[in-house]
């Protein structure tokens, strides 16, 4: 039986990363790569010899492909999504999947009427220590989970200048890294319904307040949830911490808690630990080789025939908060 055939379309370091773990669970082909830098597209051809080097995504669709996989800036991903869509192929693209929720709306419609997998690359849901975490919550272990607090530190920022640009990014450090901390809470918590949003934007130091001509580099939010769950969130870029990265999600239930840590500011290796009183039993540590694990998911899917997946409904849920986070 014959492999999906697969296009990438920008393998820059995280398409490429994605590109070699699709490759190495052996459930696809490569069978295109389309990239911009002349420099990207000769190492992501070094991973695949045998793919067709494209100039772009049209060139790649006349292939026949079977799906695609999209690494580009935040401002394509919405269009060049439904494009593929479009034209019959399975999208797994980096997130965000859109910079507003009517454009994440817009690209999940489209996976349900071409009935074609859709996935998006948050991949914290993959560490084996969330998902034990998530198990615990959906057990009753914990009890009622009546609070959590998330955080994502990255002491450096991004390094391409589209990150800062408000139009092309849909956002800063929320956008970001704050996709993947509102998209924890809720995919612990069954995706319950947010009843409230507050939010507070920095840039360089300076409250927003409402201001969309710059990107923020701080932000905190706290959501209230129709369960009666407080989730606080935090994230930043730039953050004077002492370490490269600080990044923790941790539940708290009336029956006990748990969290996941990152290891002396690893942005890769992480801790678990359930907690019962003053008393904190380890679930999981490093090493976890996790990154990967969210692009092989949806080859190996993919290879086994599925298609539309109405759990794709939980990317506008996410979509949504964010926006609410943003004032919009």
């Amino acid at each position: 039986m014959s492999k999906p055939r697969i296009g990438f379309l920008g393998v820059g370091w995280i398409g490429r990363h994605r590109m070699a773990a699709m490759l190495e669970a052996g459930a696809v082909e490569a069978a295109a790569i389309a990239d911009p830098s002349p420099d990207c597209a000769s190492a992501a051809a070094r991973l695949a010899p045998g793919a067709a080097v494209a100039t772009d995504l049209d060139a790649m669709l006349a292939l026949d492909l079977d799906g695609v996989v999209i690494a580009t800036p935040s401002a394509l991903h919405a269009e060049q999504s439904i494009q593929a869509l479009r034209a019959g192929a399975a999208v797994f693209c980096q997130k965000p999947l859109g910079r507003t929720a009517a454009e994440a709306r817009a690209v999940v419609e489209a996976a349900r009427v071409a009935d074609r997998l859709l996935a998006v690359d948050l991949s914290y849901r993959f560490t084996e220590g969330m998902r034990r975490i998530r198990d615990l919550a959906a057990s009753g272990e914990l009890g009622r989970v009546y609070a959590a607090d998330l955080v994502f530190h990255n002491a450096y920022g991004p390094d391409k200048p589209w990150f800062y640009d408000p139009a092309l990014s849909g956002g800063g450090c929320v956008m970001d890294l704050g996709v993947h901390l509102v998209d924890l809470a809720l995919w612990v918590l069954d995706f319950p319904k947010v009843q409230e949003t507050s939010a507070a934007l920095f840039a360089g130091g300076q409250w927003l307040n409402g201001r969309t001509d710059r990107v923020e580099d701080y932000a905190s939010a706290a959501l209230l949830l129709e369960s009666g769950t407080l989730v606080r969130l935090t994230c930043s870029w730039k953050l004077h911490a002492g370490q490269e990265a600080l990044i923790s999600a941790s539940f708290y239930g009336d029956a006990g808690g748990a969290a996941l840590k990152n290891v002396a500011g690893s942005f890769y290796d992480f801790t678990a630990e359930r907690y019962r009183g003053t008393a904190a039993e380890t679930l999981t540590s490093a090493p976890d080789a996790w990154g990967g694990r969210a692009a092989a998911d949806w080859a190996q899917r993919l290879a086994a025939g599925e298609r539309f997946d109405a759990a794709a409904d939980q990317l506008v849920a996410v979509a949504e908060v964010l926006d609410r986070i943003y004032g919009r």
